[in-house]
């Protein structure tokens, strides 16, 4: 007999989750506690644990975002598109929605099941029972409908593409969205010189531009005393990046990167620049076994070009992956043409999602996504012999 169990907060989870043959440190109670402990405010938790004849078999991650047009719009100077935009998500958007995943971080990092033991089908048909009565719980509760269901960030060879008739029957639509950048190290490079020969003439000078360019700068490894005692500077650096992105579902809250590094710690690293003594950059990791994944950033927006920050931070992070012999670094969405001109390549990636009120057309909501995440024209760069 299959079933499952929801539950609210971390401490809660049974001890077999962990003991679990799961190779992502974001399904791992270490994460889900720094997580939970430092959420923005407008995203909660619950943790689904199934079981088949009392064995634990499947987990899933299952997050509550209320969206709200503040959180998802920043500053823009485009009015227009801001008004616009309000207007979107204000008739199809706002409200509660459930997401199977991680909102925060690119990539499927929602789901694991024991497939010896259960099936894909079997294992989607109960994450949807799960899906229903958190929705319930989530009314009775908050007094709040679920408007919208997501099953979050799935590479176009993930077994789950197979399952067209569970998503067909839940009205799920496949929506494709922003690639994730990959960087898959090169199995006969074993340190960053290998890296930088490996450059053809453009990007090698481009490579010891940003070197110069940034050649005034310290840039070291922050502790946790440092990140405690500068968590005001710290955000106010994530933030002037964060706030330039036109669309943002959610904003960090203060304590994200310390309590991060609380409960990771080796496995969260967080590197600094300094100009004169004074913090002016960070970027932040995640080591996932053999995956190294980017995290997230934060600088002046004043000294970022003459420092050519933004470029030196990925160079910093292909270095670090490479010297720390991992075997693929993730860049995520965004700035797709700088970061393929360093060495990722682009893969593509899908949601499924739907809206509960099937008076609303999903079609509708498929173009709201897409305007939300768009798929940009861009030219991919080559930067090797």
């Amino acid at each position: 007999m299959i079933h499952f169990k929801i539950y609210n907060t971390v401490n809660e989870i049974p001890n077999e989750w962990d003991a679990l043959p799961v190779n992502d440190v974001f399904l791992k109670t270490p994460f889900l506690k720094a997580l939970e402990q430092a959420l923005p405010s407008n995203i909660s938790s619950y943790f689904v644990a199934v079981y088949k004849n009392n064995t634990l078999v499947g987990i899933a991650i299952i997050q509550r975002v209320q969206m709200y047009l503040d959180d998802v719009f920043r500053d823009t100077s485009n009015t227009f598109i801001k008004q616009v935009g309000k207007g979107l998500v204000s008739k199809f958007v706002r409200g509660n929605g459930l997401v199977v995943g991680n909102l925060m971080h690119t990539g499927q990092h929602g789901i694991w099941y024991n497939y010896e033991v259960i099936s894909l089908k079997a294992f989607l048909n109960t994450i949807k029972n799960a899906i229903s009565q958190l929705s319930v719980y989530i009314k009775k509760t908050f007094n709040k409908k679920v408007r919208i269901i997501v099953f979050k960030d799935y590479f176009e060879d993930d077994k789950i593409h197979n399952n067209t008739t569970f998503f067909k029957s839940q009205n799920l639509y496949k929506v494709q969205v922003q690639p994730n950048m990959l960087f898959h190290v090169n199995t006969t490079w074993t340190n960053t010189n290998d890296y930088v020969a490996a450059f053809n003439k453009k990007y090698k000078r481009r490579y010891t531009t940003a070197r110069k360019k940034s050649a005034q700068l310290v840039c070291k490894e922050l502790s946790l005393d440092f990140i405690k005692a500068n968590t005001e500077t710290i955000y106010k650096l994530y933030k002037q990046v964060s706030d330039n992105a036109r669309v943002n579902s959610f904003k960090l809250p203060k304590n994200h990167f310390l309590s991060l590094k609380t409960h990771l710690k080796q496995d969260f690293k967080m590197f600094g620049y300094f100009l004169n003594n004074e913090l002016i950059g960070f970027y932040s990791l995640i080591l996932n076994n053999t995956i190294l994944e980017t995290y997230f950033l934060g600088y002046n927006k004043h000294l970022q070009q003459k420092h050519q920050l933004y470029l030196n931070m990925l160079f910093n992070m292909a270095c670090y992956g490479i010297d720390n012999s991992f075997k693929t670094i993730v860049y995520a969405r965004t700035a797709m043409e700088i970061k393929s001109s360093i060495g990722a390549k682009p893969h593509t990636m899908h949601v499924y999602l739907k809206h509960t009120n099937h008076l609303i057309a999903n079609t509708v909501l498929k173009c709201v996504v897409k305007y939300m995440n768009p798929i940009r024209t861009w030219e991919e760069r080559h930067p090797f012999k």
